[in-house]
């Protein structure tokens, strides 16, 4: 239950609330780490690093492979990963005939860098929804799952945090959300969300839950009142 008056900001993660590219990501990332030797089914993968910053699940890496995953890796991975996203990228099911009647201001705040924001945005034609207000983590100091980033967000566009939104697919992200002081909606209407999905962002403190389009448009509706 919301205490805080009606919501002002929807903030949307992208890779696996807009554009259902988490599937694609986790293959080309599984097949990558194979090369340097580091086997990972991708339900770990998607598990331990879905939602989280480049710089996060580096850390990791290193600290329990010793693998350095280096500016050569992040170009290869971003060549590899463009290819994909042409070859199949979509948005996920309903996302864009939801944010076409939605009347709230929006904006995107991912752990992606622009670049590939922007590319997934333009390629599955959800671009027009958010204008400017495409936020990165490379814009801020720390990423998933501290708060930094949502902050940053709601702070450009100009909404105090207890009057945002925060539409996440990931632990990580609804446990940065929460940090900021938002409302949380757990989201798992993407094809990369497994079984305990639900379960998993529900304990990591989202408000609601959300497994589709429809579903996540009822619930907006009813925080904006």
């Amino acid at each position: 239950m919301r205490e805080h008056g009606p919501i002002e900001l929807v903030i949307f993660d992208c890779d696996g609330v807009l554009v259902d590219s988490e599937t694609l990501a986790i293959k080309v990332e599984r097949e990558m780490l194979a090369e340097l030797g580091v086997t990972l089914s991708a339900d770990e993968i998607n598990r331990r690093f879905t939602g989280k910053s480049d710089a996060s699940m580096n850390a990791e890496l290193r600290a329990q492979f010793g693998v350095e995953l280096g500016a050569d890796f992040a170009e290869d991975r971003r060549i590899r990963m463009r290819s994909a996203f042409e070859a199949s990228l979509e948005p996920v099911a309903g996302i864009a005939a939801m944010l076409d009647h939605l009347v709230l201001p929006r904006c995107v705040a991912s752990s992606s860098m622009p670049e590939r924001i922007a590319h997934s945005l333009a390629l599955t034609g959800l671009a027009s929804h958010f204008g400017e207000r495409v936020y990165s983590a490379s814009m801020v100091a720390r990423g998933k799952p501290a708060p930094d980033l949502f902050l940053f967000a709601a702070a450009q566009c100009g909404v105090v945090p207890e009057r945002c939104v925060v539409v996440e697919d990931s632990p990580y992200g609804v446990e940065g959300a929460v940090a900021a002081g938002m409302t949380a909606i757990g989201f798992t209407a993407g094809r990369h969300c497994l079984p305990d999905a639900a379960a998993r962002l529900s304990g990591a403190g989202a408000h609601e839950l959300a497994r589709s389009a429809p579903e996540l448009a009822t619930i907006i509706e009813a925080f904006a009142v």
